[in-house]
């Protein structure tokens, strides 16, 4: 009996360690063949770093072999989230300050009523060119909406098919408007830059809040403060929204993807700030005032209208008249 003891402690060690290893081949093993780490492996730990995530590729392209790129997530959140947020709160906010100022202010009046008297504000090219920039940044402005509120407001009431039509060819005039959107704003800075520096009739104009508090309309020249800030908020802001929106446009050529991304959010931001920036202009220009669309509708204003909101500018209308109209030869009284 004392013999066969040994023998059978020897087998009960031998067989022990089976359950174990059974137990173990059943559980997926981190690390490969050889005892490192395998593509996996090394592609979930990157991943958890924050990394990116590359693959293997034979064409030139250098970009097409990046697979995850983990700063794609906070861009996703941006977009989804903090543009919509902000976007919406500027956009609803805007729309809703002015209903409630015409609800409390309604239309304003010209003071001294319609004179029959009229004066040119605007020639043909200043008209053209404003049309052309208002009409392609309202389709510029809508089918951006669209791409950022449009799947949760558009899409569960028209459907998937016509919001595919409506983004698709959203898409396509979003693209090649900003063409000529881009040439009207080279040629409005060229054509109003030199009246629109701020000086200090401005600062009388912003203190007496431009006639819109009070009633008193102070002095200004051809573009009062308001109309100023209109003018640098289209012409640098949408210069940056051009810009930002060719990076876009063209990929790759002058940014990468961190670039395209930072592209995208100068580009949104600023166009849903512009957005709500021109829904005051174009309440003002029309509902708003009573007399100024034909600014820029026929050219021509109202003198009565002109000579409350741009004293200044009619004054110098009418020196230049008198002075075009004057004998060739006749001195100025008290110039001998």
């Amino acid at each position: 009996m004392r013999r066969f003891l040994p023998l059978a402690l020897l087998a009960l060690l031998a067989i022990a360690p089976a359950p174990a290893q059974a137990q173990n081949a059943g559980m997926p093993q981190p690390l490969g063949d050889r005892g490192q780490p395998d593509a996996a492996e090394l592609e979930m730990r990157a991943l958890l770093r924050g990394e990116p995530i590359a693959g293997r590729i034979s064409i030139p392209d250098a970009q097409a072999a990046k697979l995850i790129q983990p700063e794609g997530q906070q861009w996703r959140a941006f977009h989804n989230r903090t543009l919509a947020w902000i976007g919406g709160v500027a956009v609803l906010g805007m729309a809703a300050l002015l209903g409630l100022f015409f609800a409390l202010k309604g239309r304003i009046r010209i003071g001294g009523g319609w004179s029959g008297r009229r004066m040119q504000r605007f020639n043909l090219l200043e008209r053209a060119n404003h049309w052309m920039v208002a009409s392609t940044f309202i389709i510029l402005g809508l089918s951006g909406l669209n791409l950022t509120f449009g799947r949760h407001l558009l899409l569960p009431l028209v459907g998937p098919e016509a919001f595919t039509a409506i983004s698709l060819a959203g898409k396509f005039a979003h693209n090649y408007l900003a063409f000529p959107f881009t040439l009207g704003l080279v040629v409005m800075l060229l054509l109003w830059v030199r009246d629109n520096i701020p000086n200090r009739l401005d600062l009388d104009w912003v203190k007496a809040g431009g006639g819109f508090v009070g009633g008193q309309h102070p002095k200004a020249g051809r573009f009062n403060a308001g109309q100023k800030l209109v003018f640098w908020i289209t012409v640098l802001g949408g210069g940056l929204v051009a810009v930002s929106g060719y990076v876009l446009i063209f990929p790759f050529t002058v940014a990468d993807v961190a670039g395209q991304q930072v592209a995208h959010m100068v580009h949104s931001l600023l166009a849903v700030l512009m957005v709500a920036a021109m829904l005051a202009h174009i309440y003002i220009g029309s509902l708003g005032m009573e007399g100024a669309f034909q600014a820029m509708g026929s050219g021509e204003v109202d003198y009565n209208w002109a000579k409350e909101h741009h004293g200044l500018w009619v004054e110098q209308e009418l020196a230049k008249a008198r002075q075009s109209t004057a004998p060739t030869g006749a001195k100025a009284a008290g110039a001998d």
